[in-house]
């Protein structure tokens, strides 16, 4: 019998194309027919390695969820910013390579984002989600999120409407 560790860390900028590599997989899947072609391509080729480093050289907070030492998963988390939902953190984005979906590590890197955030002071959390991807809206409900906002966001000439989910 063998054991894989699994292990959440903070990342460092040598993780930016293991980061991007997440990124790329874990969007294609999510957003594929959900946002338009040319706007998914064009929000994945942006967020490639060079980006990722110049957020994390800028100090943007990010988590890796490491299964096995391969980069799997990454959260990243701050402030809020949408002061109207009364909660001072947030979780910007949680994502995971699809293979390792639904195993329940989404919940272990949310649970590690949520600890971030209280160590730096930010109680409760919120996290948005276009509403038409079923998968995260499920995943912020099962894990008590509240919905609390609607709002929009636009990809192109293509307006969609987004959920805010929050934690006290």
């Amino acid at each position: 019998m063998s054991t894989v560790e699994i292990e959440i860390r903070p990342a460092q900028g040598a993780d930016a194309a293991a980061i991007a590599a997440v990124h790329d997989a874990a969007w294609r899947n999510a957003y594929r027919g959900l946002i338009p072609g040319r706007e998914l391509e064009r929000m994945v080729e942006r967020r490639g390695p060079s980006w990722w480093s110049g957020a994390l050289r800028r100090g943007s907070r990010v988590s890796l969820l490491m299964f096995g030492g391969e980069v799997v998963g990454y959260a990243s988390s701050g402030r809020n910013r949408a002061s109207t939902l009364g909660v001072a953190g947030e979780v910007y984005e949680l994502y995971l390579k699809p293979e390792y979906q639904g195993l329940g590590l989404g919940r272990r890197l949310f649970a590690a984002a949520r600890g971030d955030l209280a160590s730096r002071g930010l109680s409760g959390a919120a996290a948005w989600s276009l509403a038409g991807n079923d998968g995260a809206c499920a995943f912020y409900a099962r894990l008590g999120g509240r919905l609390a906002a609607r709002g929009v966001e636009h990809f192109g000439d293509v307006t969609l409407e987004k959920f805010a989910y929050v934690w006290r």
